[in-house]
């Protein structure tokens, strides 16, 4: 008898991982198509605003320093409301730095939303006294976007990767950063990744004409977002032995602010003169995924290429990852028979980040080149975690969105169309700097002359496991 209910137990388990495993990669096997609907109400001169001053000013936020003395800026100018939305947020210095600004903030009588993928959030936060501590606080709220259920495998992949901070109707900071510390400051130098911010200001703010911001369309998107049926509030309600953890947690944040703020008091100014620090645009646009859970049409592709597409002068396009659909490679290749001065800059495996995007590029680099797009590998002394485009010398586009089949078709993603000659020679700068420690490649993997930057070469390890992992991982590379 035993041993026959060891054997159906054996297949129960056997049953239920092939449950899980195939729901959570089914329906994400056959890419949708943008539909007619979305298409219809979205053309690309939307972005523009020819002769016009806008009512947003633009600065881009690059190095990881100033991406977390931003953060903590950003935070004391907030008088009634912050919303910050992030893919993944992870105990450390940086996180200690901003939730400690937060809860001040949420003291005075801010209210403060934190919504976080709920993957992420389930690994790196629960059992995290500090989040408790913040979550008692009546005027902080944490929720999470599509907690893991194994039951509902089919929702599993569905990650919301959205990262941005929005204060009051003011101030947006928006781009692919992560909070923690491989993103934010320089806590660790050995590891650390580049990445790339844009600071919205709202000259209108607080006047009838606020709503003409794009502050307000990521505000709505968030609220959207925040009230659906994905979200769920987490750390309202801390167990018996959590509740004994809060009172030094939320403690220990005091001390930590008074240390920041004593050490470094400029980052708790409330008089920051943003005028000063951003330029003038024409125009900004939140370009966004469906926010569901399940395969997604490729809105920010489709808007992302159909802008291409309308280029005179040039695109470049910075980006972490490059996997490419077969429509991508297809839509690649369009672009580069009509614009000539279209160029990629992409990780090289030596600095890359993630393995499966590593993996999968080692395979399919030379189909890349065939699409006729300049390519260049990155080999800089980090990983470049950076997504921008460059359009002529008017337009910028950058967020989170990675030129890859997961932000493509399965993840949330959000975008800025930015119109600005002057944040454009920005974009151009930062890039510019990029690709000096950078090397154009061609079909086959040779680099091209000149070479302005020593390639840095994979171990023979590190070789023989993404020659096997490019290959293995094709079976399932609509999920990278």
């Amino acid at each position: 008898m035993e041993r026959i209910l060891i054997k159906w137990l054996k297949r129960i388990i056997l049953f239920f991982i092939l449950y899980v495993a195939l729901g959570c990669l089914i329906p994400f096997m056959f890419q949708k198509k943008t539909g007619e609907d979305f298409k219809k109400q979205w053309q690309p001169e939307d972005v523009y605003a020819p002769g016009v001053t806008g009512v947003d000013r633009a600065a881009i936020i690059e190095s990881s320093m100033e991406a977390l003395t931003s953060r903590i800026e950003l935070i004391h100018q907030a008088q009634e409301r912050i919303v910050l939305s992030t893919f993944d947020i992870r105990p450390g210095q940086s996180v200690n730095d901003i939730f400690s600004a937060i809860q001040e903030a949420a003291d005075r009588g801010v209210q403060v939303q934190v919504l976080v993928d709920g993957m992420y959030g389930t690994l790196n936060m629960h059992g995290e006294p500090e989040f408790y501590a913040l979550g008692a606080n009546p005027n902080i709220e944490f929720r999470f976007y599509n907690i893991p259920n194994l039951l509902l495998p089919w929702n599993i992949n569905g990650r919301m990767h959205d990262k941005y901070l929005i204060i009051d109707d003011k101030l947006l900071l928006l781009g692919g950063r992560n909070t923690f510390d491989y993103f934010l400051g320089e806590y660790n130098l050995k590891s650390l990744s580049y990445d790339r911010d844009v600071l919205i200001y709202n000259t209108a703010a607080g006047t009838p004409g606020s709503g003409e911001s794009a502050i307000a369309q990521v505000d709505e998107y968030f609220r959207n977002m925040w009230d659906s049926k994905y979200c769920k509030t987490v750390f309202s309600d801390p167990s018996h032995s959590m509740k004994k953890k809060i009172p030094a947690s939320r403690q220990e944040l005091k001390e930590h602010y008074k240390q920041l703020s004593t050490a470094s008091p400029e980052l708790t100014r409330t008089d920051i003169d943003y005028n000063a620090r951003t330029v003038p645009t024409q125009k900004v646009t939140l370009l966004t995924n469906p926010t569901h859970t399940l395969g997604k049409e490729p809105w920010v592709w489709y808007q992302v290429q159909s802008l291409m597409r309308q280029a005179k002068q040039q695109v470049y396009i910075h980006t972490p990852y490059a996997v490419f659909s077969k429509d991508m490679y297809r839509d690649m290749t369009d672009i580069a028979k009509k614009q000539k001065n279209f160029t990629m800059l992409v990780n090289s495996t030596a600095v890359g980040d993630n393995v499966m995007a590593s993996a999968d590029y080692t395979l399919n680099r030379d189909n890349i080149v065939d699409t006729g797009v300049t390519l260049y590998e990155y080999y800089g002394d980090h990983s470049s975690h950076g997504k921008s485009i460059l359009i002529d010398d008017d337009l910028s586009l950058i967020g989170s969105y990675n030129l890859d089949m997961r932000s493509t078709y399965v993840d949330t993603e959000t975008m800025l169309a930015i119109h600005s000659k002057e944040l454009n020679q920005q974009l151009k700068g930062h890039l510019d700097h990029l690709e000096s420690d950078s090397i154009p490649i061609a079909s086959g993997g040779t680099f091209l002359p000149p070479r302005p930057a020593p390639p840095k070469e994979l171990s023979p390890g590190k070789k023989a496991f993404y020659g096997i992992a490019s290959y293995l991982f094709q079976l399932i590379r609509y999920l990278i």
